[in-house]
């Protein structure tokens, strides 16, 4: 049998520091701001309409019509510092 005194903060604490981490990346804020985009997007196109779209036809919509243009004014607006890409993403072949 192992003994000692295991010290349960750290890994108590880690979630809160990761969550903070994550918050403060620019990976996350681009996801906030494109969110709420898409957001906008979805309660225009639901009034003009007069019902709701929802979230997934305003998100294939914005990507369609509005997400490229979008992404030039933020990388010239903020810079480098903005991600063209996700990192997940994979051409095929």
């Amino acid at each position: 049998m192992i003994s000692g005194d295991f010290s349960m903060s750290s890994s108590v604490q880690e979630p809160a520091t990761t969550r903070e981490f994550v918050k403060q990346s620019s990976l996350y804020q681009e996801f906030l701001a494109e969110r709420e985009e898409i957001l906008k997007h979805k309660w225009l196109e639901s009034e003009r309409l007069g019902y709701d779209i929802g979230f997934e036809r305003a998100l294939l919509d914005w990507i369609r019509k509005h997400r490229e243009g979008w992404r030039a004014a933020r990388r010239q607006h903020h810079g480098a510092a903005v991600p063209t890409t996700s990192p997940f993403a994979q051409s095929r072949k």
